[in-house]
């Protein structure tokens, strides 16, 4: 039997490279003795077999990055996000639409046995409740009409954050099906509170003390590396029998929430009097 977790031989495609899960990703697969290319808008400090420019916001850099890197890969991880203290439509712009945009073009013409995996957020947890818009925003043609749908819709856009992460999750689980004839695989994950350059923008938006209401049971953030190699099993052949699915890697914080053992009520309660103390002066 092989090892199934093994990327000898497989080359992988890390879209947001630069820092964070995306940079976590990257190193684990050659660890397991993958060929990882890069793309971001930045370019990381490691070492990797190439590197694309592209800003994510600019669908012109999309097109010309997807027709530089191809789609012949066995393995693609979208780990690109902007937090919600950029504006609402970049965000969604990066979060979502170019998500799209670059998944539909690699499962397009990627080889068979090739997986996608896509990092969504707790946050986007409820997208049940704008399963029917999410499903009008997904269903759009192409780049330009998913933007002004947006637009048309800013009030339920609000921060694009949440809304993002929302469409992710229901965009994995049709993508997934829609392309399963094919052999090829698309799964998402739902990080908790993870350290990465990008936690300070979020606990600016939110506020520290809500940002910690998230943390699960284990009371600790999650580090880079420990969203990577989910996202890594994911597109593994161990789990050649995993797609359409939406791994919750939280500490057991949803857990806790569905069987009562964690109190998300008063979680919030807390979290929100604290900045209500800090806010008028009450606090330490």
């Amino acid at each position: 039997m092989e090892n199934a977790f093994s990327y000898a031989g497989r080359r992988a495609l890390v879209v947001g490279c630069y820092s964070g899960m995306g940079a976590a990703t990257a190193e684990i697969v050659q660890l397991l003795g993958g060929e990882v290319h890069g793309v971001d808008y930045k370019q990381p400090d490691a070492a990797l077999a190439s590197f694309t420019t592209c800003d994510l916001r600019d669908e012109a850099q999309i097109d010309a990055m997807l027709a530089a890197v191809g789609t012949d890969w066995d393995a693609v991880f979208y780990c690109a996000g902007l937090p919600q203290t950029h504006p609402p439509l970049d965000v969604m712009r990066v979060n979502f639409m170019a998500m799209r945009k670059v998944v539909d073009a690699m499962t397009a013409g990627m080889k068979p046995g090739g997986a996608v995996a896509i990092i969504s957020s707790n946050a986007g947890l409820q997208f049940m409740s704008h399963m029917a818009e999410i499903t009008e925003l997904i269903e759009t043609p192409d780049f330009d009409a998913g933007m002004a749908w947006c637009e048309g819709h800013l009030d339920l856009v609000n921060e694009g954050y949440t809304l993002s992460k929302e469409a992710i999750i229901i965009f994995t689980m049709r993508r997934a099906i829609e392309v399963v004839g094919k052999g090829i695989r698309v799964n998402c994950i739902s990080p908790g509170p993870t350290s990465t350059p990008m936690m300070p923008d979020f606990e600016k938006a939110a506020g520290k003390k809500v940002i910690d209401a998230f943390v699960g049971p284990m009371e600790r953030r999650a580090e880079a590396a420990e969203m990577g190699w989910p996202l890594v099993f994911l597109n593994s052949a161990g789990a050649s029998f995993i797609t359409g699915f939406n791994l919750i890697v939280d500490a057991g914080f949803v857990a806790g929430t569905m069987t009562g053992l964690v109190d998300l009520e008063a979680l919030f309660n807390r979290a929100f009097a604290d900045v209500a103390d800090h806010a008028t002066g009450d606090g330490e």
